[in-house]
């Protein structure tokens, strides 16, 4: 599940940098604070205390109610940086996965 959302939010993500309509980068905040939510749940779970601390700051960026103008270009490299975190999270993930085994 986690991986699915992981790999769902980068593609969104990566999809901002191209000119979207409005109500796209509307759709992102609001799957982008759902997802945030969700993983930093998992986290929790996980015991993983960075992890939900990075996920609800996250969330707490994307969350869709009160609107935080950075600029586009802002965005864009914002939109980029946490897509590749995304990513490489999931290879770290893959890597504590191969070590329980």
């Amino acid at each position: 599940m986690e991986k699915t959302i992981k790999i769902s939010l980068a593609m969104l993500l990566l999809l901002c940098l191209f000119d979207m309509p409005y109500g796209y980068y509307q759709f992102v905040r609001l799957a982008a604070f759902i997802g945030f939510s969700s993983l930093a749940y998992f986290s929790n779970k996980l015991k993983n205390h960075w992890g939900v601390v990075i996920c609800i700051g996250l969330a707490i960026l994307f969350q869709p109610f009160l609107k935080i103008a950075l600029g586009r270009s802002i965005w864009n490299c914002v939109d980029a940086l946490v897509a590749i975190g995304l990513f490489l999270s999931l290879f770290k993930q893959s890597d504590h996965e191969s070590s329980k085994n």
